[in-house]
C-alpha cells in the first residue's frame, strides 16, 4: 500500500467548530515583562478547559498574523514607558480581554489555525501541511502520472484539510486541485465501506456536483482530485475574491459588500436545492453546504465535497444550528444552511446572528419567504420546511433549468445501509449536542434569574416575612404554654390542646425552575 503505509490508528476525536472561549484570569509581573493567564474553554464544559500563559508580546505576533484578514482588530497599543505601573496593566488587561472576546466570536476568525494554535497549542501544534505533503508523496509513488506545481496554502478554512495544484505530465497545461483530508469525529463508517464509497465519488455524475477526476482513501485519511475552475466558487463571487488568495483575506473584510442580481439568486438556488432533493432521495448524507463549496461553472452551481461526510467532518456552520433543537437531521441541517447560503447571495454578507429577526429590504418578497422560513427565531424554534417544500416556493417554482445531463449515482444496496447507519450516528451525536446546550442555557438562565437585583429584593422580602411569622408563631406558643399552666393550676378539667407546629415557608421561590 502506497498511499499512507503507516496510517495512524482511528479518526480525529476533536471537533474544530467547538467554539473556544477564553478569560484573562490574572496577570503577573516578572522583570520586565506581564504575564497573563488565561482560562481557555471548549464549548459549554468548564472541565474541558485549561490554563495558558500569553505575554503582550505573543498577542502581538497572532495579531499581525491575523492582518490578512484586512479587519482592524482592537489590540491595544504598545506601550514602553510605564509598562509596569498597576493601573496601566489593569487596563491593558482589560483592552486584551476585549480583543479575545473580538476574535472568538467571529465565526471565521475563530475557526483558522493561528487562533486555535494561541488558544489550544496542546490539539494545534502539528504542522498539517508537512502532514499532508508526506501523505501526497507517497500517493505519488505508486501515481506517478500526477505532479504538484504548488500548495494551495490556506484557501479552505479547514485546519485538517489540505489542498495543491496538480498537473499531469503528459498534459503539463492542464490544472487541477487535489484535496487532503483527515477523518473527523462523525466518521461512523466502517474501514472497508469508507473505502468503497470514497472511490465510488467519481462515478458521480448530476448536473449540478462538481465531478471527482479521482479518489482514494485508507483507513485514516482520503485523497481526491478534481479540475482546477479559474472561475472559484460562489463565495469567489459574491466577495469578487480570487479562488488562489488565502480563506481570511477572500472573505474576512470585502471591500464591497453587494448581492447578486434576482435573477442569479432564483436559478442558482433552485439548482442547488435540486441536487440536495437528489442527494437527500439517494439516502447520501451531505450536511456541508455553503457558498465556498459551491462551485461556479458556466451558468451552473456545482456542488463540492462530497466526501466530508464520509470523512465524518463538521459541517462550517455547526455551532449555528446545534443551538436549535429542532434541527436535528442532516435533511434539516442543508435546509438551515441553505438559508445561510440564500442569505449571502441576496445581501453580500453573512448574518451577523442566527436567529435573524428582521431582514434588511431584498430583491423581492419571495427571497424574504424563504429566509423567514429557515433562519428567522420560528423557524429555528419548530423546525425546518423540507427541501421539497422550498422548491414549492414562488422563488424557486417558476424557474426554467434546461440541462439535459442525466444524473447517475449508483449505490450498491450494502452501502446504502451502511450510509443510514453513520447518518443515524451522526445525526445522534447532534441531537445529543443540543440537548447538553439546551440544558447548560436553561440553568444560566436560572442562575442569572435567580442572582438577578429584582429576585434578590424579593429573597429579602420573603425572609422578612418569615422572619416576622416565626415571631409571631413564637410568641402564640409562649402564650398557649402561659394560659395552660394557669389552667393547671386552677384544676380544671377541659382538655390541653397543644399548638400546631409552624409549617416550614415554601423554599420553591428561592430556586427558580429549571
Amino acid at each position: 500500500m502506497a498511499f499512507m503505509e503507516k496510517p495512524p490508528a482511528g479518526k480525529v476525536l476533536l471537533d474544530d467548530t467547538v467554539p473556544l472561549t477564553a478569560a484573562i484570569e490574572a496577570s503577573q509581573s516578572l522583570q520586565s515583562h506581564t504575564e497573563y493567564i488565561i482560562r481557555v474553554q471548549r464549548g459549554i464544559s468548564v472541565e474541558n478547559s485549561w490554563q495558558i500563559v500569553r505575554r503582550y508580546s505573543d498577542f502581538d505576533l497572532l495579531n499581525n498574523s491575523l492582518q490578512i484578514a484586512g479587519l482592524s482588530l482592537p489590540l491595544p497599543p504598545k506601550k514602553l514607558i510605564g509598562n509596569m505601573d498597576r493601573e496601566f496593566i489593569a487596563e491593558r488587561q482589560k483592552g486584551l480581554q476585549n480583543y479575545l472576546n473580538v476574535i472568538t466570536t467571529n465565526h471565521i476568525l475563530s475557526n483558522c489555525e493561528l487562533v486555535k494554535k494561541f488558544l489550544d497549542p496542546n490539539n494545534y501544534s502539528a504542522s498539517y501541511t508537512e502532514i499532508a505533503l508526506q501523505q501526497v508523496s507517497m500517493f505519488f509513488r505508486s501515481e506517478p502520472k500526477w505532479e504538484v506545481v504548488e500548495p494551495l496554502k490556506d484557501i479552505g478554512w479547514r485546519i485538517r484539510k489540505k489542498y495543491f495544484l496538480m498537473k499531469i505530465k503528459n498534459q503539463p497545461k492542464e490544472r487541477l486541485v487535489l484535496s487532503w483530508a483527515d477523518l473527523g469525529p462523525d466518521k461512523y463508517l466502517s474501514d472497508k465501506d469508507f473505502q468503497c464509497l470514497i472511490k465510488l465519488l467519481p462515478s458521480c455524475l448530476h448536473p449540478y456536483i462538481y465531478r471527482v477526476t479521482f479518489a482514494t482513501a485508507n483507513e485514516s485519511s482520503a485523497l481526491l482530485i478534481r479540475m482546477f475552475n479559474e472561475k472559484g466558487t460562489l463565495k469567489d463571487l459574491i466577495y469578487k475574491a480570487k479562488p488562489k488568495d488565502p480563506f481570511l483575506r477572500k472573505y474576512c473584510n470585502p471591500k464591497k459588500i453587494q448581492g447578486l442580481e434576482l435573477q442569479q439568486i432564483k436559478t442558482y438556488g433552485r439548482q442547488i436545492l435540486e441536487v440536495l432533493k437528489f442527494l437527500h432521495d439517494k439516502g447520501f448524507p451531505y450536511g456541508h453546504l455553503h457558498a465556498s463549496n459551491v462551485m461556479l461553472e458556466g451558468d451552473a452551481c456545482r456542488l463540492l465535497d462530497l466526501e466530508n461526510s464520509l470523512l465524518g467532518l463538521p459541517s462550517f456552520y455547526r455551532s449555528y444550528f446545534s443551538q436549535f433543537r429542532k434541527i436535528n437531521t442532516l435533511e434539516s441541517v442543508d435546509v438551515h444552511c441553505f438559508g445561510h447560503l440564500l442569505y449571502e447571495m441576496t445581501y453580500g454578507r453573512p448574518p451577523d446572528s442566527v436567529p435573524v429577526d428582521s431582514f434588511p429590504p431584498a430583491p423581492s418578497m419571495a427571497v424574504v419567504a424563504v429566509l423567514e422560513s429557515t433562519l428567522s427565531c420560528e423557524a429555528c424554534k419548530n423546525g425546518m420546511p423540507t427541501v421539497s417544500r422550498l422548491l414549492q416556493m414562488p422563488l424557486f417554482s417558476d424557474v426554467l433549468l434546461t440541462t439535459t445531463e442525466k444524473p447517475q449515482f449508483k449505490i450498491p444496496t450494502k452501502l446504502k445501509e451502511a450510509l443510514r447507519i453513520a447518518k443515524e450516528c451522526i445525526e445522534k451525536r447532534l441531537i445529543e449536542e443540543q440537548k447538553q446546550i439546551h440544558q447548560h442555557r436553561r440553568l444560566t438562565r436560572a442562575q442569572s434569574h435567580h442572582g438577578s437585583e429584582e429576585e434578590r429584593k424579593k429573597r429579602k422580602i420573603l425572609a422578612r416575612k418569615k422572619s416576622k411569622r416565626s415571631a409571631i408563631e413564637n410568641s402564640e406558643e409562649n402564650s398557649a404554654k402561659y394560659s395552660n399552666s394557669n389552667n393547671s393550676g386552677s384544676g380544671a378539667s377541659s382538655p390541653l390542646t397543644s399548638p400546631s407546629s409552624p409549617t416550614p415557608p415554601s423554599t420553591a421561590v428561592e430556586h427558580a425552575p429549571f
